[in-house]
């Protein structure tokens, strides 16, 4: 909050910046290191001191690790906005209009969801340079790049770690939700900020101590962390556990805040028949995560017990098998997490691009329902290897029965697109081209689905593949669509049209080159989890790792590109796709409340008939 929100003068603004002994950040980065080593120390060394006296244990490494967080967190803010005001005193905290803004503890919406597409977008590239490392090894059937086979599934685990919990579940929904809903939905604020302040910044500290695990260790598991075979790796999944965590609780807070902000901060009129596609989406997938973040939750923190107590639940003497059941209860739920807001911006985008009214909405709202209802019964199918044959047969029914509502997100669109003149944007060659991805990861996902199939391929690249199309060939399109669509809204500036298709053709020629053969690398035996392979899947391994590497400066260009344009591009009109949702008709800037006075939704969004009336505000009420 700003110092004028606070009704403070200029003289005590210029007091308490003259108190301030460091940048929030720094501050946060030097309470988390006096935490860690306070508590580790204390721990290892007095209160549970082990044979040899290592300074780090695994329990104190935990204990350090929590004392470490809540360091971070109060030191980047939390003690000034959430702590000292909890205790009566009044808020002193700063937030300068600059760049700065972005490195401290902030309640405007704006700013935390430009935070959360800042972070993620860091993530996405660290965890990209991990693929990059793990294409490199396999180029050769032997190891070259690694010196060991733990190093190399160390790397797979962090970079599928990341990738799932910093960036498939986040970037849509913390990022351009968190900045966009509110916005679309007529409201100058979320309905918490304080909380939604607090879950960007434990998103980084769960990032930063998955990359810092191998400190403590290599882990072999990936990012499915099984069950007695992490209890028998050195103490880097000790990181793992935490880390996860802390990301998936700001997974979490994020839901709970949004799902609050839809519900009771709509503007006045616009009711639910009316509500964005994409707050539909953001909505179904908030529950989502409300509904299963808390179980996967449980799950590793038993995990982490097992570990530091040790309890014997997932053991060899326990139940191992009862631990896949509860990762893959929330591990297929989750796929559903990353994809259903892509499904929603294909809704909210096409109209736009083809200025034509969105074809069967109310089919378009029930498939993001009920995409959500089925998700929680179809998880046994990445089992089937360990079921009997009758209990496979439910769990494919429901896997196959969910293409129905998701199939309800493709005939809207289709419909949207038959007989529109379509504005061939680069959003709308993302969106068409993450379509098309989504439609190959499904297809090959209904084969899955039947146990003849899935018992041939089980851990084969030719999963690898599906889940691949199915996550990067859809969301990471899909976020990149919403980043060439909204920038215009994000900076005030517009993009290259022409270095943005070159952009968006460079993705998607590299990304089906290299996940397509991969498809037939995982039919010819090529496994996943090995860093060695046999001598004649070389060629196709070789082949696969060059179309990565051009994948990744594909992406590394659209990001150069947009970030440039962000700076250097053209003044943007206000709206420039003549688009009808509330957040094309303001101004958004961080720090300031958009909408004064709120506005009153008089029709829909998505009728673009001539005869449509205008929308949509006339103001009613501060």
């Amino acid at each position: 909050m700003s110092a004028n929100a606070a009704g403070l003068s200029g003289a005590d603004t210029a007091k308490r910046q003259g108190r301030r002994m460091a940048p929030p950040v720094i501050r946060g980065l030097l309470w988390a290191a006096i935490g860690f080593l306070i508590f580790n120390t204390l721990v290892s060394q007095v209160l549970d001191r082990e044979l040899y006296d290592p300074f780090v244990t695994r329990v104190s490494a935990t204990v350090g690790w929590a004392a470490a967080v809540i360091g971070w967190l109060l030191g980047v803010g939390a003690w000034e906005v959430i702590v000292l005001p909890f205790f009566g005193h009044p808020v002193e905290w700063d937030v300068p209009n600059d760049w700065r803004r972005y490195f401290m503890f902030s309640t405007d919406h704006k700013v935390v969801g430009l935070q959360y597409i800042f972070t993620t977008t860091g993530s996405f590239l660290l965890a990209g340079f991990a693929a990059m490392m793990m294409r490199m090894e396999l180029m050769n059937a032997k190891l070259w790049v690694f010196t060991n086979p733990g190093a190399y599934l160390t790397t797979v685990g962090i970079h599928g770690t990341v990738m799932m919990f910093s960036v498939g579940t986040v970037a849509l929904v913390g990022g351009f939700a968190n900045y966009f809903i509110p916005l679309m939905i007529g409201a100058n604020s979320s309905a918490f900020p304080r909380l939604s302040g607090l879950s960007h910044w434990l998103l980084p500290a769960g990032i930063a101590t998955v990359f810092l695990s191998p400190l403590l260790g290599q882990w072999t598991t990936g990012w499915r962390a099984y069950a007695p075979l992490s209890g028998q790796d050195p103490s880097g999944i000790v990181f793992y556990y935490l880390g996860v965590f802390a990301m998936t609780t700001s997974s979490l807070l994020v839901a709970i805040n949004l799902t609050v902000t839809i519900i009771f901060k709509r503007a006045p009129g616009l009711t639910w028949n009316r509500l964005p596609m994409f707050a539909w989406g953001i909505l179904a997938v908030s529950l989502l995560t409300i509904i299963w973040v808390p179980e996967i939750q449980m799950t590793f923190i038993i995990s982490l017990l097992n570990l530091i107590v040790p309890f014997s639940l997932f053991e060899q003497t326990g139940s191992p098998l009862t631990y896949m059941e509860s990762f893959w209860l929330f591990g297929h739920p989750e796929v559903y997490i990353i994809v259903v807001p892509a499904f929603a911006l294909w809704q909210e985008i096409v109209p736009v691009m083809g200025q034509k009214t969105l074809f069967a909405r109310q089919w378009g709202v029930l498939g993001l329902v009920f995409v959500m209802l089925f998700s929680g019964l179809v998880w046994a199918h990445h089992m089937f290897t360990n079921m009997r044959n009758s209990e496979m047969l439910p769990f494919s029914f429901f896997t196959e029965m969910i293409s129905i509502p998701t199939g309800f997100s493709y005939l809207v669109v289709i419909g949207t697109l038959w007989g529109a003149r379509l504005k061939f944007s680069t959003p709308t060659l993302f969106v068409l081209m993450s379509m098309f991805n989504f439609l190959i990861g499904g297809i090959t996902g209904v084969l899955l689905a039947d146990p003849v199939i899935n018992l041939q391929t089980h851990d084969t690249f030719f999963v690898l593949s599906h889940f691949h199309y199915t996550v990067i060939g859809s969301m990471i399109f899909t976020w990149l669509a919403a980043a060439y669509y909204w920038l215009p809204k994000l900076s005030g500036r517009m993009y290259s049209e022409a270095l943005g298709k070159l952009g968006a053709i460079w993705v998607f020629v590299a990304f089906n080159s290299a996940f397509g053969q991969m498809f037939f690398a995982g039919f010819h035996g090529m496994n996943r989890w090995v860093a060695v392979y046999p001598q004649y899947l070389q060629n196709i391994n070789f082949s696969i790792s060059m179309f990565a590497f051009l994948l990744g400066l594909g992406f590394l260009f659209n990001f150069v590109h947009i970030a440039w344009m962000w700076n250097k591009g053209k003044p943007a009109e206000q709206n420039p796709w003549n688009g009808k949702t509330l957040e094309w008709h303001a101004t958004p800037k961080p720090g300031i409340a958009t909408f004064k006075p709120l506005p009153q939704v008089e029709t829909g969004f998505y009728d673009y008939r001539e005869s449509a009336p205008s929308v949509t505000t006339s103001p009613k009420r501060t």
